[in-house]
């Protein structure tokens, strides 16, 4: 009886908390998971990090473009780093025409916009100075912002690295041309002289 008692004193004293995020509303699933400050990451590009979500597969990297991939849907996660570096903010009007609109604005700007097209909703999702776009079913609609969420909300640049990146003067060279067995510059200073030993 005693083990059962300290163990239920040091769950409460560690303070665990389980959160479940209502998925059937998209408005319940953004503000949930970008309210809180996510400091998760599982994958690395240059000069950023992110997290990704069970069920999300990583299938390429290629220049500040991620392609993910989760039930039959593809992912696309494009990085800003120059938005970042420069601290712009992304101009975006709004789709009055568009089936689901919101604007975003916790720790930076962004917005979640959703389309509609024959059987297909359009996702486009801007947070954090990183994009998530994808094409998915209704069924895999709330499932798909849930992802993005966590991805945008992750997303963390090292700032070193990016400004050697964008830093137009670091990685200029100067050009000039270098014969290694050009021998038109002779020098009277130095002469090799072999001694024999005696």
């Amino acid at each position: 009886m005693k083990k059962y008692f300290i163990l239920l004193i040091l769950l409460f004293l560690t303070g665990c908390s389980i959160v479940r995020i209502d998925t059937s509303n998209i408005d319940n699933i953004v503000d949930v998971v970008l309210s809180k400050e996510n400091k998760l990451y599982n994958n690395e590009g240059i000069g950023y990090q992110y997290y990704i979500p069970r069920g999300v597969t990583h299938i390429e990297s290629d220049d500040g473009m991620e392609k993910l991939y989760c039930d039959g849907s593809y992912y696309y996660l494009y990085i800003d780093t120059v938005s970042y570096y420069y601290k712009k903010h992304q101009n975006y009007e709004v789709n009055t025409n568009a089936y689901y609109y919101k604007e975003i604005d916790n720790n930076g700007d962004g917005f979640l916009e959703i389309n509609k097209d024959g059987s297909l909703y359009y996702l486009n999702f801007y947070y954090n100075n990183a994009r998530v776009e994808a094409a998915v079913t209704k069924e895999k609609l709330n499932k798909a912002v849930l992802n993005a969420s966590y991805i945008l909300s992750t997303v963390k640049f090292n700032k070193k690295i990016v400004k050697l990146m964008l830093d137009e003067d670091y990685f200029t060279n100067k050009t000039g041309k270098y014969d290694l067995f050009d021998n038109s510059t002779k020098s009277n200073k130095f002469e090799l002289k072999v001694e024999e030993e005696k």
